[in-house]
């Protein structure tokens, strides 16, 4: 199947298993962003949603509840994607919510999250620079976690920021 396909049948199986708040979340939350994101960079790394998860539900320190544009999770290894656009909502926010906006990220890293931050314009414009990030960053996880054989030399990652090539931790 291609990517709409496969899309559709992610969203679904996310909007099924959902009631109340974390239904409307991922029906009002799930936008072009996060549809971009999967499209130009996830999707042409992977070919498939194996183990994300939108608009994903956390326990807030105050109590409360937060989301997530996406989580990775497997064992032991839990990666936040957030997908951030300029407008409205970074550009006429208030002091108390960029402070608030800035604790969410520290208590997530805090309870053991990887966070991994892109702008909308670096999905739409720079989405290979994307790819880089999200295959380092998973590679550097699960490297050293898994079954050489059962991870793909994309998940692995093969190169730095710089380009470089890394050493491999398979034997």
């Amino acid at each position: 199947m291609g990517f709409e396909e496969e899309y559709q049948a992610f969203l679904n199986a996310h909007l099924q298993a959902r009631t109340g708040e974390r239904l409307r979340r991922l029906q009002e939350g799930h936008d072009q962003a996060e549809m971009l994101f999967l499209k130009q960079v996830w999707w042409p790394l992977f070919f498939h949603f194996k183990y994300l998860h939108p608009e994903y539900e956390v326990d807030d320190f105050k109590d409360g509840k937060r989301y997530l544009d996406f989580a990775y999770i497997r064992p032991g290894i839990r990666i936040c994607l957030e997908i951030d656009g300029y407008g409205p909502h970074f550009k006429n926010i208030s002091r108390w919510q960029f402070s608030d906006n800035l604790e969410r990220q520290n208590q997530l890293m805090i309870d053991g999250w990887t966070v991994i931050r892109f702008s909308y314009d670096q999905v739409k414009e720079k989405p290979r620079r994307c790819q880089q990030i999200v295959q380092q960053v998973i590679g550097q996880r699960l490297g050293d976690e898994l079954d050489p054989t059962s991870l793909s030399i994309v998940e692995k990652g093969s190169t730095t920021a710089s380009g470089s090539k890394r050493r491999s931790h398979i034997p």
